[in-house]
């Protein structure tokens, strides 16, 4: 029997408020922690329930390091999801990723200056205690397992797995940077997966992302370096791609027992916190 989920949708650069919800309203929403990105959109795909939230607001006017991630993500569980499915518009550190390629990653590494990724951070009627969250694995893998599934049968050419290095922004990297980066082994370069997987598995959120390759960042001697006019146009150009997977992907999560797994969330997130003492 499957178990009842809702999933919560953040969508990047060009998939903001993609209209594939059914049923759908907007919810404008408050939470400890500040406002979230934007109302959110609720709605459902072929019944299943569906939260999409734009990441960097409606119109695209809040740059990564001032999303509030904490917002965002308490706001999809209260809601009342059990998961969350991201996407994000990503550079290539490697050549056989190819813009318009899309990856499913499995690990992170976080080179963010400026954020906060705990909900435990000892102010008035947030979360007590401190957190020591394991991130191994980083991202849900009975999720990206349905996710790798789903594009087998859509047809939809997706990488399994890969490790996107996130940096602070706006800006883009020098190309002594890049070269830096792709010496640790990162595939993709982006700006919003940290914190955003880290507090969604704080609060047991089932967690996975699809990124979108758009450019080959600035390591290469040949081509056309990144810009956001490029970024944009690939990531618009191959939409599509991300919306068919989307629209076979959550039907599927639907039908998914994900009782064990989602047990095993809580009681991770549960687990890690240190209770403060009195």
């Amino acid at each position: 029997m499957s178990s009842k989920i809702k999933i919560g949708i953040i969508g990047g650069s060009g998939l903001d408020e993609p209209d594939i919800l059914k049923n759908r309203t907007q919810k404008v929403v408050s939470t400890p922690y500040g406002d979230p990105s934007d109302h959110l959109i609720v709605g459902d795909i072929e019944g299943v329930p569906v939260v999409i939230l734009a990441r960097h607001g409606i119109k695209h006017n809040i740059m990564p390091g001032n999303v509030n991630y904490r917002a965002n993500m308490w706001a999809l569980k209260e809601e009342g999801c059990t998961h969350v499915i991201a996407t994000n518009a990503c550079g290539s550190l490697q050549e056989e990723i190819a813009p318009g390629d899309l990856v499913v990653i499995d690990n992170f590494i976080d080179r963010t200056t400026n954020r906060k990724q705990t909900f435990y951070d000892g102010e008035p009627n947030h979360l007590k205690g401190i957190c020591h969250l394991p991130m191994e694995p980083a991202f849900c893998q009975h999720t990206r397992k349905v996710i790798l599934e789903t594009a087998k049968k859509t047809g939809v050419k997706v990488r399994d797995g890969g490790t996107i290095l996130v940096i602070e922004g706006p800006r883009f990297s020098s190309s002594a940077e890049s070269n830096l980066f792709r010496s640790w082994g990162a595939h993709v370069i982006g700006m919003t997966s940290v914190p955003e997987i880290v507090l969604a598995k704080e609060i047991g959120l089932c967690y996975a992302a699809i990124a979108m390759a758009t450019d080959y960042d600035c390591w290469r001697d040949k081509g056309e370096k990144v810009t956001h006019k490029n970024v944009l146009e690939i990531f618009q150009q191959n939409v599509k791609k991300v919306i068919q997977l989307l629209l076979a992907l959550v039907p599927k999560m639907g039908k998914t027992d994900w009782e064990e797994t989602l047990q095993k969330t809580k009681e991770t997130a549960e687990q890690s916190v240190f209770a403060e003492l009195h």
